[in-house]
């Protein structure tokens, strides 16, 4: 489907059957997750528990970049997106602190990550100009997109997943997914050039190595009794190895950078309706029967 974004070019768009709408799951972390819940691997648990640590101030982040152009889109079909994509967001940084404090209960200096990243978002995210940061947004919601589109397309990632765990992941990669272009289609139709997007895609993945890893590293030298050269080192294969979870992605963060890259060119919503009625069951029962918030 084709839809004129400006005055100089058609870009592809979501396509109909994609509802962006936020859905509050009420996920609970207890004693029955498992401390290394990710393939049973205190390397790979806690670099998963990272990423989760930069959700909830980067998602803010990304609702506030996208907010501060809210007014300025005539696209009523877009303008809805955009209101889909602040209540998601929103919606992912509630579970996500849920999740974090299930991290911090087992002793991991969670608050000091946060004071941290907090520092690099407002000394040098907030600092930037409005449409470098909605770059930046842009960046960070295709590596997102990428991982979320890995999630639920691997068998083996999310089978390792303990069971407790995986409900969120999924969930989480569903409505990226679903979102996948909102950011991009803001752009866009802002005037946002191919320099700057090109630029942040590259400033953004190295920021967001050194911060998983800071984080990552952080939380292994608080676990260092149960951590072993022979965990990180197959965790490290298996992310990063032939075929690796990361590694694998290389082509999709390229493919960025193509003049005419649209996150819709790779149209995987078939995905969306295949997990959906699974994580349908873990919806909270306060939150059932379409009880739905939409942030503004």
């Amino acid at each position: 489907m084709l839809r004129t974004a400006n005055a100089k070019k058609d870009i592809t768009r979501k396509p109909e059957h994609v509802d962006i709408k936020p859905q509050r799951m009420g996920f609970e972390f207890n004693d029955k997750v498992p401390r290394y819940w990710l393939d049973n691997s205190p390397f790979l648990s806690h670099m998963m528990n990272a990423l989760s640590v930069l959700f909830p101030q980067g998602e803010q982040y990304f609702v506030d970049a996208v907010r501060y152009y809210r007014d300025q889109i005539n696209d009523p079909t877009l303008k809805k997106e955009v209101q889909g994509f602040i209540g998601q967001e929103a919606m992912h940084s509630l579970e996500h602190i849920a999740m974090n404090q299930h991290v911090r209960d087992q002793d991991m200096p969670v608050e000091d990550m946060e004071r941290h990243l907090k520092v690099l978002l407002t000394g040098f995210g907030k600092r930037l100009p409005k449409r470098h940061q909605l770059a930046i947004t842009c960046a960070l919601e295709h590596m997102t997109a990428m991982m979320a589109d890995m999630l639920l397309e691997r068998d083996d990632v999310r089978e390792d997943m303990h069971e407790t765990m995986r409900p969120l992941w999924v969930w989480h990669a569903i409505e990226e997914t679903e979102h996948k272009a909102v950011t991009y289609d803001v752009f866009q139709q802002v005037g946002g050039t191919y320099l700057e997007r090109a630029f942040y895609q590259i400033l953004s993945t190295a920021l967001l190595g050194v911060m998983t890893t800071y984080f990552t590293a952080r939380m292994m030298w608080n676990d260092k009794r149960n951590i072993s050269l022979t965990d990180v080192g197959k965790g490290l294969w298996r992310m990063w190895g032939v075929g690796g979870v990361f590694s694998s992605l290389a082509p999709t963060w390229l493919e960025y950078f193509k003049p005419g890259f649209h996150p819709w060119q790779h149209d995987n919503s078939e995905l969306i309706a295949e997990f959906k009625s699974e994580i349908a069951e873990h919806v909270a029962p306060q939150y059932r029967n379409g009880n739905r918030r939409t942030l503004q």
